[in-house]
């Protein structure tokens, strides 16, 4: 039988995640900007907002349990 797993630690995971969203968060600012020039701030996160979730979601924490796991 074998041992339950432990809940990944948060602390651990959370800078794990920052690691990854950070650079796709700088890089969706620098093209979209020129894009969106003149556009209110909220009418610019309504277009990147969901471009960051997507990539979190099924691209930064697959990758992230996949090849950081043993160390949540």
């Amino acid at each position: 039988m074998t041992s339950p797993s432990r809940p990944p630690s948060r602390p651990r995971l959370a800078v794990f995640v920052f690691l990854g969203v950070y650079p796709i968060v700088t890089l969706a600012l620098y093209a979209l900007t020129p894009v969106t020039e003149g556009w209110a701030i909220w009418q610019r996160n309504l277009l990147m907002v969901p471009i960051i979730v997507a990539s979190m979601i099924w691209g930064v924490i697959p990758r992230i349990h996949r090849h950081f796991g043993h160390w949540l």
